[in-house]
């Protein structure tokens, strides 16, 4: 199979380029990149892109498979506006593209929370993302929400620094349907990721943190 992953050079994209390129069911995985990773694989092909014109590389997505690991925080963005480019925008063009190109699968990272009604402007742009991928009807929509993610960020985030030494503490105590409230590893994420590609079903499955952790685990057996 031939697949195609934008967010490459991010906490889980990275883990997800790892876990692909390892797998045998592929022999092609194509990264859009901003800049290239340093990194030579066979099967790895990188193309520089400019996302703000994603329409420019259109025959870029004739693939099997897309993953979009796309994310940022509206404090790196820089403004809401910005944040939700890279987490609206970008992933929803992404999809467009994915569909025109006959795309049969189309598997994305959003957030616990996601709800285009929520009055909390991040889990609005998250839902609101789901919803546009949703209608564009694409045989088999894969769609993530992890807790926090943890793993080695290349740039320092001091609040989630925090916060996941909490959630780490707290870990133990989260039982039954708390569960889902878990720090998860983006590279179980990623392998979750890859156990969903796998899958012949169609139409839309949404994954919720604790059942990507029990995925994640499950491809590592």
């Amino acid at each position: 199979k031939s697949a195609l992953i934008a967010g490459a050079t991010g906490l889980t994209g990275k883990e997800l380029v790892k876990v692909l390129l390892d797998h045998p069911a592929y022999d092609k995985i194509r990264i859009l990149v901003r800049r290239p990773l340093d990194i030579e694989h066979p099967k790895l092909e990188q193309v520089r892109v400019d996302f703000n014109r994603l329409d420019d590389y259109k025959e870029f997505f004739e693939v099997d498979e897309v993953f979009c690991c796309l994310g940022t925080t509206i404090k790196k963005a820089g403004s809401q506006k910005a944040f939700r480019r890279v987490d609206y925008e970008f992933p929803a063009a992404l999809g467009v593209l994915a569909k025109s190109a006959g795309v049969q699968k189309f598997l994305v990272i959003s957030a616990m929370g996601a709800d285009s009604r929520s009055n909390i402007f991040y889990n609005r742009v998250k839902g609101q993302m789901e919803d546009r991928l949703k209608k564009l009807d694409i045989p088999a929509l894969h769609i993530f929400r992890p807790s926090l993610l943890l793993g080695d960020r290349q740039e320092f985030r001091a609040g989630e620094k925090a916060a996941s030494l909490l959630a780490t503490i707290f870990s133990p105590l989260l039982r039954g349907s708390m569960q889902k409230y878990k720090p998860i590893q983006a590279e179980q994420v990623a392998r979750a990721m890859c156990v969903a590609a796998q899958s012949e079903s169609v139409g839309v499955a949404v994954y919720l943190s604790d059942e990507i952790a029990e995925m994640g685990l499950s491809a590592t057996l």
